[in-house]
């Protein structure tokens, strides 16, 4: 613990006993009476004017400790130095704060042990204010007490009192503590002077840091002869006085890492000592030196048993100062409280995530609230939607009945109808039926029809091909013709061999004829066949037309394929001819280029 908080714990329990009405402030009368106390007890110089001075703005009214702090911690705190006794400065503050807090009715210790547990209290208690010792210091502290006085620790019996306790609170206040302890809660079948020197012993320890104490002989330095002193083992000294009541300090052996401690009848080294033997010495058994760097101390015990317990003792502040390390009990409660702080850190770790999940929850609870409205709501509205049908429903069967008879009057009037209609449709079919053998039979003819066509112009095809054969004769006897005059105009001589030739040519031209003779009757033939021909279309037409005035007196929707036309056909010289104007034009005008060939040659 560090000086200046060990100090303000102190301090705070002065101020408090100050503020007489506990409305947290102290006037500033009393505040310089506090003040110059201090100051003299922790031997600082001290300024009357301060206080007035850093007051000067403030009113007339008392000082807050918020208000007392900055003072206190500049011109007191600030200035101090290791130099003055602690227990002067513990006296001083609790002779002001016992006076109107410390109840001394069924208490079994003095006041003198009460303020040794203010002091231990002040040293366990919390770096928090208002100052408290928790539970766990309330245990360490009442073990220690039990086994200074040499009694058993009973764990139950503690362990109802913190289920008692954990009722009301976790924690005691300093006057709680001393009514703990000197009201013989848990030193049942131990006198007043046991508790007390129980007291004593662990104030010794954890206050004053005293490692041991005990009578032992030591060896005087001038005289050199023996005497009795009362030994008190600090972590960096050890003090002897003339008696246990500490009136007459006689000198302090300083500790140091160089020191060492020689023992008679040890073999052990140790790493931070060292140890050798030592031969009995003027009837002295339990004999041991203390060597420092300056002189070496000779030391007796009374018995084997001390003398090891003071050499492990010695040994271990030896040992601390070599490490830098605090006395071992203000070591283990540093690391009670960070055990603590971490604990405590985790506890509100766990309390913030169980408040998350509180509030997480709360959050659900508030969703599911609303949802359950909702539902309730939904349910309503569903009640009232499912009413609304219903009568929405009985309203639709009303009409439903109305429509009913509607549709059952509609549909023997339909019925009637239908009726009526399926005779007239009786009836249609039956002209349909008419039609379609009409329509029939008016196919029959038209395949006649095209079939007369198709003989038609096979004919015509036939006279093309014949036409074309007499016109090439005709050319070829016009040839003869026209070489028969040209031989008979070249020469007399010739006109014998033109006449033999002719004679010739006659024949052949008389050959030609029967063959054109022969033409002409298939051409007569040919005639006679387009003759039957057209008097089959004429029939087929009559026929046509017949069936059209039929179907047009049924429907008036069938148009009958006309025969080709009836116009004035061409003659040729040997009878009519199925020939266009156009083929006629060609025929002509290649038969022409055909005739002034040979006159050209010539």
């Amino acid at each position: 613990m560090a000086l200046r908080d060990e100090l303000l714990k102190s301090i705070w329990h002065a101020f408090t006993a100050l503020d007489v009405d506990k409305s947290g402030k102290v006037s500033k009368s009393q505040l310089k009476v506090l003040s110059h106390n201090l100051c003299t007890v922790m031997r600082i110089p001290h300024d009357p004017v301060a206080l007035e001075e850093h007051f000067k703005d403030d009113d007339e009214g008392p000082v807050s400790t918020q208000g007392y702090m900055p003072y206190l911690n500049k011109f007191i705190l600030d200035k101090v130095q290791d130099n003055f006794n602690r227990q002067d400065f513990n006296r001083m503050c609790w002779t002001l704060c016992a006076r109107k807090n410390l109840n001394r009715t069924h208490l079994l210790i003095s006041d003198e042990d009460a303020f040794k547990i203010w002091c231990i209290f002040n040293l366990l208690s919390e770096d928090k204010y208002p100052l408290a010792i928790v539970t766990e210091e309330i245990e360490y502290f009442l073990r220690k007490l039990t086994e200074a006085m040499g009694g058993s620790w009973v764990e139950e019996r503690f362990e109802d009192y913190k289920l008692e306790l954990s009722t009301k609170q976790q924690h005691l206040s300093a006057w709680e503590i001393i009514t703990l302890v000197g009201t013989g809660t848990f030193s049942k079948g131990m006198d007043r002077q046991t508790l007390s020197m129980g007291i004593t012993e662990v104030f010794h320890e954890l206050i004053l840091d005293v490692f041991k104490q005990g009578y032992m002989m030591k060896k005087g330095h001038k005289r050199k002869n023996w005497t009795e002193r009362w030994f008190l083992l600090r972590p960096n000294s050890i003090s002897y006085y003339v008696s246990e009541d500490l009136a007459e300090k006689k000198g302090d052996i300083l500790l140091d890492g160089n020191c060492c401690v020689e023992a008679r009848n040890t073999e052990r080294h140790q790493q931070t000592q060292t140890t050798t033997s030592l031969p009995d010495k003027e009837g002295k058994k339990c004999l041991f030196y203390v060597k420092c760097s300056d002189k070496s101390y000779e030391i007796s015990a009374s018995d084997k048993k001390r003398k090891q317990e003071w050499i492990q003792a010695i040994q271990t502040c030896i040992s601390l100062l070599k490490l830098g390390r605090p006395a071992p009990h203000r070591e283990s409660r540093q690391k009670r409280r960070e055990l603590r702080q971490k604990q405590q850190a985790e506890q509100e770790e766990l309390e913030l995530r169980m408040r998350e999940l509180q509030t997480a929850n709360e959050n659900k609870q508030q969703e599911l609230e609303a949802m359950r409205k909702k539902l309730e709501e939904a349910a309503a509205n569903a009640a009232e939607e499912e009413r609304r049908l219903l009568q929405t429903q009985t309203e639709q069967q009303d009409r439903y009945r109305e429509d009913l008879e509607r549709e059952k009057m509609v549909r023997q009037e339909m019925e009637e109808q239908v009726a009526q209609k399926s005779t007239e449709l009786e009836q249609y079919l039956q002209r349909v039926r008419e039609l379609e053998d009409m329509y029939h039979r008016l196919e029959d003819a038209l395949e006649e029809e095209r079939g007369a066509r198709q003989d038609e112009e096979t004919v015509r095809r036939l006279q093309a091909r014949l036409l074309e054969e007499e016109a090439t004769k005709r050319a070829e006897l016009e040839q003869i013709h026209l070489h028969q005059q040209r031989t008979i105009s070249e020469t007399e001589a010739e006109k014998q061999e033109l006449e033999k030739e002719g004679t010739a040519k006659e024949s052949a031209l008389q050959a030609a004829m029967l063959q054109l003779e022969q033409l002409e009757s298939e051409r007569q033939g040919a005639l006679e066949q387009y003759q039957d021909v057209m008097q089959k279309l004429e029939d087929a037409a009559n026929n046509t037309r017949t069936w059209k005035h039929k179907v047009a007196h049924h429907e008036g929707l069938v148009r009958l394929i006309q025969p080709g036309s009836k116009g004035p056909q061409k003659i040729t010289n040997w009878g009519p001819a199925a020939f266009t104007d156009a083929e006629l034009s060609l025929r002509k005008k290649d038969w022409q280029e055909r005739k002034n060939r040979p006159a050209q040659t010539q």
